[in-house]
């Protein structure tokens, strides 16, 4: 048996909802995972998790493994023990990050330096697997090749065929039953390479498949028909998890497309530096039109910065430099986007999609 199974309890179109099954919970789709790169998602705790309403919480198995190495979070009994987090866990390859540093790569893996101390390392598609396994996350993705955009064809064919060469040796790799392993398709901005790419993950017989490569520079009007070409492909009983992606027009476009679950960095990004998420748009909380406005952040939101702070005061402590103000507006910004994907699979179980998608394209468009 597969430790990731999927079972949709209500469609409308391509959009669905339900319940993915792992091997130790569940959880709802579709769904929003915040980024703990380290361990934590910043200025947050796994009791503010906990209260937000997190189902799984990312970790980076880059920064990991380099501090504090993945042999201490095992010693501890895996990632969600270390960090006191009671829910699921998710580890990327780290593969995004290693790319970003511009690595050595060849068939068999890359050789990269570390961001920390400028020790050289090599990763490979069994030692991201081995790694991931120590760090003990609930699912973990393999080791692909995640090419920027734009770039040529030869690049990007580069990276589809190395991805699913690891992918193959990722598999062969995977020894624990209790962990789940995601294939990840690539393919660029090509509907013909997406669709191969996602054919030859499939024949892996994945626990579920990540997309990736995309959300890396392109519109949002060229990643859509790259990534409608590959959920053509990927099979019905398997979670569908959109990399790297979660502002609000690309969340709802890519669930209306079938797409099961998301992570982003940019909630709590662009909250450390003031800027919220709101049913109207983004609010810039440091400008001074909102120094004597007495409205929550968002009136429609039921968070608890909403329930208790003023615009003013949050405003006030970014003029005065109180890091509390980061971590507000942060916790706001996750809560609104786990509230909007809560909207989302309460309007696919009753037939509203199309208007919801109507309503938050009206805006964030």
């Amino acid at each position: 048996m597969h430790p990731v199974r999927f079972q949709a309890t209500a469609t409308e179109g391509a959009a669905r909802t339900g319940v993915a099954h792992t091997a130790r919970g569940s959880y709802r789709t579709p769904c929003f995972m915040p980024v703990g790169t380290r361990g934590a998602i910043k200025y947050l705790s796994a009791a503010d998790y906990e209260r937000l309403g997190a189902e799984i919480v990312l970790g980076n198995t880059y920064h990991l493994m380099l501090r504090p190495g993945a042999e201490t979070v095992a010693h501890f009994g895996g990632l969600g023990k270390f960090a006191g987090w009671g829910g699921l866990t998710l580890t990327d390859s780290g593969g995004f990050q290693v790319f970003s540093l511009e690595p050595k790569v060849d068939d068999d893996g890359v050789t990269f330096k570390s961001t920390y101390d400028g020790s050289k390392h090599r990763f490979t598609p069994e030692i991201a697997v081995h790694t991931q396994e120590l760090l003990g996350a609930d699912i973990q993705m393999v080791l692909d090749v995640c090419a920027p955009l734009p770039s040529s064809t030869y690049v990007i064919r580069q990276a589809l065929d190395r991805t699913s060469m690891w992918a193959q040796r990722a598999k062969a790799a995977h020894q624990r039953s209790d962990q789940a392993l995601f294939g990840i398709v690539q393919g660029g901005l090509d509907a013909v390479m997406r669709a191969e790419s996602a054919k030859r993950s499939v024949e892996l017989e994945f626990d579920g498949y990540g997309i990736g490569g995309l959300s890396v520079g392109e519109t949002r009007e060229e990643m859509l028909p790259a990534l409608a070409a590959a959920i053509e492909h990927l099979p019905a009983d398997r979670p569908r998890y959109l990399m790297g992606v979660g502002d609000p027009a690309s969340l709802i476009e890519a669930v209306a497309l079938g797409v099961d679950q998301f992570d982003c960095v940019m909630q709590t990004r662009i909250g450390r530096h003031g800027t919220a998420l709101t049913a109207a748009g983004k609010l810039h909380v440091k400008t001074a039109k909102v120094a004597l406005d007495d409205q929550p952040i968002d009136a429609s939101c039921s968070c608890e910065i909403c329930q208790r702070h003023s615009r003013g005061y949050i405003r006030h402590l970014f003029q005065v430099g109180e890091p509390t103000a980061a971590r507000l507006v942060s916790l706001h910004n996750i809560s609104w986007t786990l509230q909007l994907m809560d909207r989302m699979k309460t309007a696919i179980a009753n037939g509203t999609f199309a208007s919801l998608r109507r309503d938050v394209l009206s805006v964030w468009e």
